[in-house]
């Protein structure tokens, strides 16, 4: 009953309060708020009642139109700092040897700023010319436009295959070679006549497909003399590569080649040429020097500088006594770490090549191998004196069409298997930092 009685007198009072005036309902909300402060000011704590008073009444507290309700800390907001700002900070503010070293120049000499902001302007009329000159020079170096294979005077335009550019060419494999305990070369023919008309240049690449399984980019790396077959290097690295390892003699595979531009040796004529071929980076430097010394009469000194981890990661041991032994050609090898029973040079390829200090003068350096070897070595050609017009290396940014259209290799506007592989560092120098 007790119950009851209370759960009336409630009712009641919120019954009046319903039908309380307004004037009554604003001094309400004075009182409500005035309670809240008090509360606040007390203990730091806000109400629920107090926060559900608010909100219930859905107005804005009659307390906010007379400042004086405020709690004490609002009414700090009469208490403006005084006009002379300087007197009211802080004395670690006023002391320049509190704050950074540029702070105390700006802060003791406006002037030096204000010269410091003149010189900042003034270098960047010289930025815009250095990259407008750059530019410029770029266009020269890489025109504007796809970059047709190095076609100059005096060179015969290779031909390609005919029909559907996506179509293979069947190739039948004629002689597979273990190089290394994940590397093998496949040697291939095409049909007779096929096989009679194909040319390429040193450098350029074909794409070999296992029907069912894929495609992937290999240079060829037999020289251009040789007619009978074309051979490729292929490392084990994944699916397709798994598969064209379990490929024997006999067996058809595809082949969309030549791709790509290649080697510009025709501007080597007259110069020396230092080769750095590191692991499966020996498959393009392999055409190349080939070609090179069967046409030495046009070419200076011819030099090679192979590295690999050991002995028994070096492709194409059973040609490295005629390379070594071939008066037309000065070969070093080396090897990562000491190996029993080798007799040759043992260390990195950049630390190896500038022991042997080729001369950069008449020189290009031709240079291909695993990335991480091929930025070392770059470092270290440059520190040689090489410039980068004369550095040249390849790139094996993944392609796909190789014909430019699928975007897969493209670095810029630039694409790996049309405007590649084939590059020289200066041209490298003109493409976006992608690679």
């Amino acid at each position: 009953m007790a119950g009851k009685k209370n759960t009336g007198k409630a009712r009641g009072a919120k019954n009046q309060k319903n039908a309380a005036p307004k004037n009554d309902m604003a001094t309400e909300n004075t009182i409500l708020n005035s309670e809240a402060a008090s509360y606040v000011a007390d203990t730091g704590k806000t109400t629920k009642k107090s926060v559900k008073a608010s909100i219930d009444k859905k107005e804005l507290p009659v307390v906010e139109k007379n400042p004086g309700d405020l709690p004490a800390v609002e009414n700090k907001a009469e208490e403006l700092p005084s006009e002379n700002m300087a007197q009211d900070l802080p004395a670690a503010d006023t002391n320049p040897g509190d704050l950074p070293a540029a702070d105390q120049e700006i802060k003791a000499s406006p002037a030096k700023a204000e010269t410091k902001t003149a010189d900042s302007t003034d270098k960047k009329p010289v930025l815009a010319e250095k990259a407008a000159d750059k530019k410029a020079a770029c266009t020269q170096i890489l025109p504007v436009g796809k970059i047709s294979p190095r076609m100059p005077e005096g060179i015969e335009k290779r031909p390609v295959f005919s029909g559907n550019p996506y179509l293979p060419k069947m190739a039948r494999v004629i002689e597979v070679i273990q190089e290394t305990h994940n590397i093998k070369t496949l040697r291939l023919t095409l049909e007779e006549e096929e096989m009679e008309n194909f040319v390429f240049e040193p450098g350029q690449v074909g794409q070999l497909s296992v029907f069912g399984v894929g495609e992937a980019t290999f240079v060829i790396n037999s020289p251009p003399s040789q007619k009978s077959w074309l051979q490729f290097s292929i490392m084990r690295a994944g699916e397709l590569t798994e598969s064209l390892h379990k490929v024997d003699a006999g067996d058809k595979i595809g082949l969309r080649a030549p791709l790509g531009n290649f080697f510009p040796y025709h501007e080597w004529k007259g110069k020396n040429v230092f080769f750095i071929g590191g692991g499966i980076g020996m498959a393009p430097i392999r055409t190349i020097m080939l070609h090179l010394l069967e046409n030495k009469q046009d070419y200076g000194k011819i030099s090679l500088l192979y590295g690999a981890r050991s002995p028994k990661e070096m492709a194409y041991s059973y040609e490295l006594d005629a390379w070594r032994n071939n008066p037309d050609l000065d070969c070093t090898l080396c090897i990562d770490n000491p190996y029993e029973n080798w007799e040759h040079k043992v260390g990195l390829i950049p630390t190896v090549l500038e022991e042997l200090h080729p001369a950069p003068e008449n020189s290009v350096a031709v240079i291909c191998g695993p990335p991480i070897m091929i930025k070392f070595t770059l470092q270290s050609l440059q520190k040689l004196g090489f410039e980068p017009q004369n550095i040249v290396t390849t790139l094996e940014k993944r392609m796909k069409c190789g014909i430019g259209i699928c975007g897969r290799c493209n670095i810029g506007d630039r694409y790996v298997c049309v405007d590649g592989p084939v590059f020289t560092l200066a041209e490298l120098d003109c493409l976006p930092p992608d690679l």
